[in-house]
């Protein structure tokens, strides 16, 4: 059974409930609203977004498009919509390719939307070199508009921005872009994690923006909003894309209950989104001590970690946490996945290295069991 959060101050952990608050680092999908950001959406001025009266999405989307330097933008329930709207938007009619990381949110967790909803070719690039596409690897699978009618010409391409909490450089990105413009083509960039990009890096959304025909920036990740993410573009790009908004399903109706929690996100949320990158390197280097190695460098709020020589049992570790409110994934893809949040504080992390030190302690002295605190500590 999973862990259920009972009035943000205990966990119903297998059948069970603790006396510990409730921490998930599962993702930071995880979080829930704290007091302050649930009387924001109390308070929130509402109309019919419909018909563009709602007075707290406008200022939302008025706001986002002021950080990114972008003249429109569409707040959207998710970032999953935002993406397929985004290249539905783009892509005007069959045939058409786009070209995405190979491990890229687009093409692995998106249900294969695009071939759904713009009946397109998804071409996955895997990058020969480095952790995040380059110029020559968007060349080598690059499909030239040259009326070969055997084959559906690139018409986008896609970036993903942090992938996996790696923030992909400027320069990669300048380069690809430099690239697109050369072919006529556009580029759509999964800034699902921007936020965290560009707290991690120091370079502003509207210097990001700069390089793309359009963004996705989500709110229910780092942000830790309950619903929702952004779309950014062109004037005439947000018109068309509120359209496949209503025929997706996706328009509503007196959505600034939900607007207010993302502006108070971006006040006092965002800002403090440092200090959990800080919190996650700290994380991360108490673990890499008991033999866990990290996969992809950890520059952000993510860690993914080979657990295959660890001094800790994954599923030990799992069980033990969990009986104390923090709840982790044992499994991801073959690794081991960590996410932080705003609501990842100290005291959590200590937890979580004390545990697994004590676990892997017991892997010499079996008896180290009985020193574990119990769920009433």
């Amino acid at each position: 059974m999973p862990c259920i959060i009972k009035h943000n101050e205990q966990a119903t952990c297998n059948g069970s409930t603790t006396n510990f608050p409730f921490r998930d680092l599962r993702s930071d999908t995880a979080t829930v609203p704290s007091p302050e950001m649930y009387q924001a959406m109390v308070s929130a001025q509402l109309g019919d977004d419909v018909f563009s009266e709602d007075p707290t999405v406008n200022a939302l989307e008025t706001r986002i498009a002021e950080l990114t330097g972008m003249p429109a933008a569409l707040f959207v329930t998710s970032s999953t919509m935002s993406n397929q709207i985004a290249i539905r938007t783009h892509l005007q009619a069959p045939p058409a390719s786009v070209l995405c990381h190979r491990n890229s949110h687009i093409f692995q967790w998106e249900s294969s939307g695009v071939a759904y909803h713009s009946q397109a070719q998804l071409i996955p690039v895997a990058p020969k070199d480095s952790i995040n596409m380059k110029v020559q690897d968007v060349k080598g699978s690059f499909l030239e508009d040259d009326g070969n009618i055997h084959k559906a010409a690139t018409k986008l391409i896609t970036l993903e921005n942090t992938y996996n909490g790696v923030v992909m450089p400027i320069e990669d990105i300048r380069e690809i872009r430099r690239f697109a413009n050369e072919k006529g083509v556009l580029v759509h960039l999964d800034g699902a994690r921007l936020w965290n990009a560009s707290v991690a890096s120091g370079i502003s959304l509207a210097e990001y923006a700069k390089e793309a025909d359009s963004i996705n920036m989500c709110l229910s990740k780092g942000l830790g909003c309950p619903v929702g993410a952004v779309l950014v573009g062109s004037e005439e790009f947000i018109r068309k894309a509120r359209y496949y908004r209503k025929l997706f399903g996706g328009a509503w109706r007196q959505a600034g209950v939900l607007a207010a929690a993302a502006l108070y996100a971006i006040d006092n949320i965002w800002p403090t989104m440092a200090a959990t990158h800080k919190l996650t390197r700290r994380l991360l280097d108490g673990l890499v001590e008991l033999g866990f190695k990290p996969e992809l460098p950890v520059e952000t709020n993510m860690i993914i970690l080979d657990a295959s020589e660890a001094k800790v049992d994954m599923d030990e570790l799992a069980k033990a946490l969990g009986e104390r409110g923090i709840i982790i994934r044992t499994v991801y893809d073959g690794s081991f996945r960590i996410v932080t949040h705003h609501q990842i504080d100290n005291g959590c992390v200590d937890e979580v290295l004390s545990v697994a030190n004590k676990l892997a302690a017991a892997q010499i002295t079996p008896n180290i069991h009985a020193t574990l605190p119990s769920n009433g500590d």
